[in-house]
Parts: structure tokens; sequence; C-alpha cells
């Protein structure tokens, strides 16, 4: 048999260079994967490496999806009817400010996708979200990274950085994977000077696990600012993350160019319903947010103990400092424990670890001390 003549033209080399350049996203380590490569038993392996709420999703959501599950001979609603009516009511939106996502991420690619040609440019800090990058060189377009100040976004710099062939800001806040977090009012100063033209994309997929005092109003601030996009995430504190399903709040004009370029079923009927059901149970959502700052303080003690530094967080997460990362990585993972590694963020000494449950923060913390000999 021949060989494909159009491989043999050398087709991938006819996409364009900014699209062959790109690295693909590298998600955290399957516990699969980990079982295969060391002859681990699945049940043995903690994943504390993706932000996942180790939780789960409640009760409620799990009877939803089975619920939904009977009937997935059908497409979905492509307008999400019932869960953008929940969202608004929550949220004191309108349905058509509403534009749903096979994740977040989703929402982050249609806005790059409307907004982003060859010659512009995209503002973000360093050490946030990959793929904020990801998605500019996708559609040609520069990628202006800002160095951060203290792990975090240097506001004040990124302002600096717009210039005339800026079309779209990243914030992500709290952001991933530092875990730095910026009061409401200091974005809205922010946004306040960011011209009228340029579209600011507010990522605040960890918004979930602040304190009610610190959580954004964020959507109440589309009134005044149709040049905004906050983006969320049914993955996080819900415990929706199989089911990729997320939202972007935003201006009717920009939403109906979002939804002109999204695919007519990016969410699926399963996702809608389980977010359905996630955005009721209102008390679960608190409970898990309640554990992980508990868990949170849990290893932050265990840490300052063992005279570990690490960012203080704000989300579900928190990014140590171990120095070695790739060795100490290796040997979390022979002791079936999966973490983040980050040097793909410019922090090639640093850890991202999930907070897990007590059981799995302590393992975690028993073997990152045998893994630094502590």
């Amino acid at each position: 048999m021949s060989a494909n003549p159009l491989a043999a033209k050398g087709v991938a080399a006819q996409a364009p260079e900014y699209v062959r350049r790109i690295a693909p996203y590298v998600p955290g380590k399957p516990i699969e994967e980990l079982a295969r490569e060391y002859g681990l038993s699945e049940e043995s392996i903690i994943k504390l490496a993706s932000n996942e709420n180790p939780r789960g999703p409640s009760p409620k959501v799990r009877a939803a999806i089975v619920s939904a599950a009977a009937d997935i001979t059908r497409y979905p609603d492509g307008n999400g009817f019932a869960l953008k009516t929940a969202l608004a009511a929550r949220l004191g939106v309108a349905h058509d400010q509403i534009v749903l996502g096979n994740g977040s991420n989703d929402v982050l690619e249609l806005a790059a996708q409307a907004f982003l040609r060859p010659g512009d440019d995209a503002v973000y800090s360093r050490h946030a979200f990959a793929v904020y990058p990801l998605a500019v060189q996708a559609r040609g377009a520069t990628g202006i990274e800002v160095p951060a100040r203290d792990y975090g976004h240097d506001l004040d710099a990124m302002r600096a950085a717009i210039t005339p062939r800026t079309r779209i800001v990243f914030l992500a806040n709290p952001n991933n994977p530092t875990g730095t977090w910026l009061p409401s009012d200091a974005v809205r100063a922010f946004l306040a000077t960011v011209p009228r033209e340029v579209l600011v994309v507010l990522d605040e997929a960890y918004d979930d696990y602040l304190e009610a005092a610190q959580r954004s109003a964020s959507a109440s601030w589309l009134g005044e600012h149709a040049n905004l996009i906050v983006s969320r995430t049914f993955s996080k504190a819900y415990g929706l993350a199989g089911l990729r399903i997320g939202y972007g709040l935003m201006d009717a004009a920009v939403a109906g160019l979002l939804n002109g370029v999204r695919q007519p079923f990016n969410v699926n009927s399963v996702a809608q319903a389980a977010a359905l059901a996630a955005l009721a149970d209102v008390d679960y959502v608190a409970e898990s947010a309640a554990l992980n700052r508990a868990g949170l303080h849990e290893l932050g003690a265990a840490l300052d103990a063992m005279d570990i530094d690490y960012v203080p967080s704000h989300g579900n997460f928190l990014l140590i400092h171990v120095g070695d990362a790739a060795t100490v990585y290796m040997h979390l993972l022979r002791q079936g424990v999966i973490v983040r590694p980050v040097a793909n963020y410019g922090l090639p000494e640093h850890l991202r670890v999930t907070v897990g449950l007590p059981a799995e923060n302590q393992r975690f913390l028993s073997a990152l001390r045998s893994a630094l000999g502590r």
C-alpha cells in the first residue's frame, strides 16, 4: 500500500507556523498512568495534581447525573436554557449575557477566537494559567507576558503593557498556579484604566474558595464595563471537572460574538443537569470551601514546622518551594502521590499541591518528608 499522499507532501508543514510551534497543554498525570508505570494499585494512589474537589459532586448532583444519563440519545439544549435561567437568577444578569462552555477553558478559547488575529497582542502575567498563552498563540497573536509581583499580578505593569495592538488582557483572580489574590477594589480600579476597546477576561475559576467577604461582585460590574468577560467553572468547588462545564458573563453584544464561534452543542446534557443541581446545592459547596480552608491551614502548619516555604493561597492548592522540584516530584510518584510540577510556569523549584481530604493531606506530607529526607 502506498504512503498517504498528503503525508508524503508534508501536509503538516502547511499549517501556520504559529500553530506548528504550539506545545500542547500537559495535564496532571492520570492515576491509571502512574499505576501502569510503577506497578502500583490504583487504590493506593492519591492525586493532588489538578485542583479537583476531593469530595467529588454532592449526592444530589450524582442523582441528577443518573437521571440525565437516561436521555443521552438526544442532543442537549444548545442554548442551555434551564442552567442559564438559574445562573441569571443567582447572579443578577440576563440570559443573553451568559455563554456556557465546555469548562471555563472553552470560554477563554472562545474569547481568543472572537477577538484575536495575527498582529494583535494579548497581555497576561507571568506565572498565570498556561491556557492564556496557548489560546493566544493558536490565533497567531502575540502574547505579552508581564513580570509578576510577589508571584501575583502586577496591575500597574499590566496596564503599562497595553498598547494600540492590545485586544485582550487575561486576569486570573485567584491566580493558578500561585494562589495569589487581588482585592475587588484593586481589580475595579484596574478595569477603570483599561481602554474600552480592550477586552478584559477576568478568570474567577477559584472564586468559590474565597471567604465570603472576599468574593467578587464582578457580575454587577458588567453594566459599566462592556469590555469585561467574567469566566467561572463547575470543575473546582462543585466537583464536576470530569463533565467539563463552565460559563462566562459579559455584555450581550460580546456574548453574541462568542456564541457565533462556539460549537453548537459545546456543553452536553449530563453536564448541564449536573451543573444545575450543583448550583442549587449551596450547602455542599460551602462545606467544600470550609474543608479546603481547614486543609490549607493543616498543610501550611506542617510546612512551617518543616521550614519549607510556600505561597499563601486563596485557592484549593499550595505552591511549595522544594528546590530540586523534578527530583522531589519523582520521589513522590514512586510513593503513589501525584502532584503538579510547574517548571512550565517559570517555577522550576516549586510544586503545586492540591488540598485533599485530611488523610490525603497527611499522606502527602509523609511522602514529602521522605522525599526531602526530613
